[in-house]
């Protein structure tokens, strides 16, 4: 299956009025530490989060840029020192930004990308002629093992094509579930990578398509062991599912939110287990090959799509009640905060932990496109849930609450009118908001007359089919003794 990998950064290259906008600040209203969040990455990923910096936030961009050049020489990718370098100048070249050039910040290590290129180049060629020999001497497992050594391979040195092709092409030659598991694994991981979330799902499925052939297989092993005496045993979730299960789940809720659904985002990663869980997924050892997120980023997900799509009730009970998922939280300690305030209706602290933290956010490469339409989601969700309890409120009151001016308080509230999450209007020569004054009990008087009407028409309809079929037993009548009286005890009880 050939999947054509769409990175959905938005380019730096874009006009500067486009890029301008995703430009954000680092100052006291918007703390952000490089040092302390790149901390929690290695490997590739932590070089696109540093590349991803350097296009959002250039206070911090030459540090970024120095960080990543550091990042580089424990890879196998000479090319992305032009990578880092085109996306610092692409900022620089941006009005009001001021940034020295790259060769005062760092510098090229030449020798060093000349040696991996060769190094590079024996490898291939080595893993090539592996092939070629597993090949020809049609040695099944051998060939699998080298279609996954050489997309490893590929997948190191930044030619993603080429590893999603040898990685599928190893589908051909597994011959138990667990290969293909690891073939599944392999390919997700690199398709979170390069944030490809439509082609995550398929990859899942296919998963648990063999961890469930692996438990159906174990089952039948061991009812074969017992001479067929006992019944079919209850499949359980076996070691092997317990260690894979959270990667899925993860990357199940990574799809969503890619996709921008938000509510089942949340649900998969409120689903997912204790961070030991995810093994080589998690983590910034260097013996870890391609981490691909940090402990915080569970709790920043999971929080921000929760807050935004869940209701109060589901909040208490499965985020702020998730023993699991409060070891994610305290990682990033403004989140049980933002929690805490969300479930004692303290929406202005809400917004200002939001906005204050919203430069952390937007330099998240997964979170950032989504940033904007989660605020606004938690936002109107505030506005709705403090004006439940009210029939009438002021709007002066409804801005002391939220921190807003009595006229942005008037244009969020039309708007959810507008959009009908708010039964109400706006008094704006007063500056009120009155709730609609619904009649419960004439609502339940025209729904029982509405059901009555409905039962009426049903049995003047049963009726009337009962009349047609007793005329034609009278027209028509029965030819044996037996019918002529089953027909006469029909007519005398009706």
């Amino acid at each position: 299956m050939e999947i054509d990998f769409v990175d959905n950064e938005i380019s730096i290259s874009q006009h500067p009025v486009t890029q301008r906008k995703r430009i954000r600040l680092v100052d006291d209203a918007h703390p952000f530490d490089l040092d302390a969040y790149i901390s929690g990455y290695s490997g590739r990923t932590a070089f696109d989060r540093l590349v991803h910096i350097i296009s959002t936030c250039p206070a911090v961009a030459p540090q970024a840029l120095k960080l990543a050049f550091a990042q580089i020489e424990g890879l196998r990718d000479p090319s992305l020192y032009q990578t880092a370098m085109n996306a610092y100048d692409a900022v620089a070249d941006l009005p009001d930004v001021q940034l020295p050039p790259v060769s005062d910040v760092c510098l090229v290590n030449t020798a060093w990308c000349e040696g991996v290129a060769k190094k590079n180049q024996a490898e291939r060629t080595k893993l090539e002629v592996e092939l070629k020999t597993y090949s020809n001497n049609m040695i099944k497992e051998s060939i699998r093992m080298g279609h996954r050594d050489l997309g490893d391979f590929y997948r190191a040195t930044g030619d993603y094509t080429q590893a999603l092709k040898h990685y599928t092409k190893s589908r051909e030659f597994c011959s138990t579930s667990q290969h293909v598991l690891d073939m599944c694994l392999s390919v997700l991981e690199l398709v979170i990578e390069q944030r490809n979330y439509a082609h995550i799902s398929s990859y899942i499925f296919k998963a648990e398509g063999a961890l469930d052939a692996a438990a159906t297989a174990a089952a039948s092993n061991t009812a074969s062991s017992s001479g067929g005496n006992s019944t079919t045993p209850v499949l359980k979730r076996s070691s092997e599912r317990d260690q894979v299960q959270p990667k899925l789940d993860f990357a199940m809720a990574l799809s969503h939110l890619g996709q921008a659904n938000y509510e089942k985002a949340a649900h998969f990663f409120l689903k997912v287990g204790p961070s030991d869980s995810l093994g080589d997924w998690i983590g910034k050892a260097s013996e870890i090959l391609f981490p691909l997120l940090a402990p915080g980023d569970i709790a920043i997900y999971g929080t921000l799509c929760a807050l935004a799509s869940m209701s109060r009730s589901a909040i208490k009970s499965q985020l702020a009640g998730n023993a699991i998922f409060s070891a994610y939280i305290e990682q990033e300690p403004y989140v049980r905060e933002l929690i805490q305030s969300y479930l004692s209706s303290d929406f202005k602290n809400v917004l200002e932990l939001l906005e204050r933290y919203s430069t952390r956010h937007y330099v998240d490469i997964h979170l950032y496109p989504h940033v904007y339409d989660l605020t606004n989601l938690i936002r109107n969700v505030a506005v709705v849930l403090y004006f439940q309890p009210f029939q009438t409120i002021r709007l002066d009151r409804m801005s002391a609450a939220f921190g807003w001016t009595v006229e942005e308080v008037e244009k969020e509230v039309v708007a959810l009118i507008q959009s009908g999450q708010i039964q109400g209007r706006v008094d704006s020569q007063n500056k009120i908001l009155k709730a609609r004054k619904v009649d419960h009990r004439a609502e339940l008087f025209a729904h029982a007359i509405k059901t009555a009407d409905e039962i009426q028409s049903t049995n003047r309809k049963l009726l009337l089919r009962m009349r047609l079929q007793q005329a034609d037993l009278v027209v028509k009548p029965p030819k044996s003794r037996r019918d002529q009286d089953r027909t006469m005890e029909f007519l005398q009880g009706d």
